[in-house]
């Protein structure tokens, strides 16, 4: 019994003792059953009261869910918060990492670094109105907003979101806590052709066209072309600070699921980014990825091929007074495709699960340049990744994997990474 409901049943029963002496003393068979009577219903005050204060503690602690899943293409610990019926929700995912740095080694350094802190804060106002949001600790020593979105559930096939959105593109850029990636690292073509993790100031709709079919369409502001560079777009992410919206993109998603197996789907962004600054052209970027996927037992199946378009290319290699082989391309193109197999099964029964995996990626961030320009051969890179993870429990995750990363021309050392995730 707790501090709180001794106290209280001290207080009532201090009620009780005057009225009671007092029958005492008459010391009649009616006063007697009086007495129990209302102890009887002391017992149960002192019970309700209990009850109630144990859910007064549970609502303003964090809800536990039996199962992390995804609701709206959102990470399973970000989708927390559309399973309540109202009020707070919190979750988090984190990351740390080892890599050697293993043969054809020049100047790299092997390192170690928790790479991700991240909590995700909710709260549902009522079946309506939801706030959601996610802030990292990156580097153990850098804070940063991923995103901090208003959903207004208006239809299941036509809700609203504003605020400072996740771009709905890849696999990873909505859904990348680690318990849900294969690898130390995420592809590099969902690091350098597909931004990620890449967030925009913006508006928008999201829903379900029947059972099968998931949308999002959202305005956002558009890239900063200035930042643009011989190794892909990641530079031009505004992050929702500051951000100039002087030219507004439009990016969607559309994913079909005909069962709960297989998924296939594509995603798009398009938009002018010079931003209306002096000197930077308008530089229009396009940018479209297909991806597919499969998982049934204990069988993993992913691919995905995307590809960037950006528009006088060279105007804006002039304007930022590029040198030899750091022109920015017209054409950027990068794919992978991976494969995994849960082993866990062979060995006995349970939540876990151990998981050799291997994925191939190629990318080039030259892929087609401007006339005048000459590519270079070293950002025509690809990747062969052979690795296993394992999961004691679904929501902890221990990586070890070795990467051989290799360029049409000049040499990159490989790698060999350990990793731990978590997620709740």
């Amino acid at each position: 019994m707790s501090k709180f409901t001794r106290w209280l049943t001290a207080l009532l029963l201090a009620w009780l003792a005057a009225p009671a002496l007092a029958d005492e003393v008459v010391g009649t068979s009616e006063t007697d059953l009086l007495y129990e009577d209302r102890i009887a219903e002391l017992e149960r005050t002192v019970k309700v009261l209990a009850e109630e204060l144990e859910r007064t503690r549970a609502d303003v602690t964090v809800p536990e869910e039996p199962e992390l899943k995804s609701s709206y293409g959102m990470g399973p610990a970000a989708s927390k918060v559309y399973q309540l019926a109202r009020g707070l929700s919190i979750g988090a995912y984190g990351e740390a990492f080892y890599r050697n740095y293993v043969g054809d080694q020049t100047t790299e350094s092997d390192t170690a670094d928790f790479l991700r802190a991240v909590l995700y804060f909710g709260y549902k106002f009522n079946e309506r109105i939801v706030f959601n949001s996610e802030i990292e600790i990156e580097h153990a020593d850098e804070i940063f907003l991923e995103f901090a979105t208003l959903d207004f559930m208006l239809r299941d096939w036509a809700n609203a979101r504003v605020g400072l959105l996740l771009m709905p593109v890849g696999f990873l850029n909505e859904i990348h806590e680690p318990p849900f990636f294969y690898g130390v690292n995420r592809p590099d073509v969902e690091r350098v052709i597909i931004p990620t993790t890449w967030r925009e100031n913006g508006v928008g709709l999201f829903g379900n066209l029947g059972e099968q079919l998931q949308y999002k369409l959202y305005a956002v502001n558009g890239f900063d072309g200035s930042d643009f560079s011989s190794s892909g777009l990641r530079g031009g992410r505004q992050k929702g600070s500051k951000a100039l919206a002087e030219h507004i993109a439009l990016t969607g998603r559309l994913d079909w699921r005909p069962t709960d197996a297989f998924l296939l789907g594509g995603s798009f962004y398009t938009g002018e980014s010079g931003q209306n600054q002096p000197g930077i052209p308008d530089a229009r970027t396009t940018l479209f990825d297909v991806h597919a996927q499969y998982e049934a037992k204990g069988l993993h199946l992913r691919g995905l091929y995307t590809m960037a378009f950006i528009d006088q290319a060279a105007a804006l290699s002039n304007a930022l007074e590029l040198g030899p082989g750091e022109g920015i391309a017209e054409v950027m193109l990068g794919g992978y495709g991976e494969i995994a197999y849960d082993v866990w099964g062979w060995l006995g029964e349970g939540e876990r699960t151990l998981e050799p995996f291997y994925r191939y990626e190629y990318y080039d961030t030259q892929y087609d340049m401007p006339s005048g320009f000459l590519p270079d051969e070293s950002k025509a890179i690809q990747v062969h990744t052979v690795g296993l993870q394992f999961k004691p429990i679904p929501n902890v995750v221990l990586k070890a994997d070795y990467r051989n990363r290799s360029a049409k021309e000049g040499k990159i050392a490989d790698e060999l990474n350990l990793g731990i995730g978590y997620v709740f």
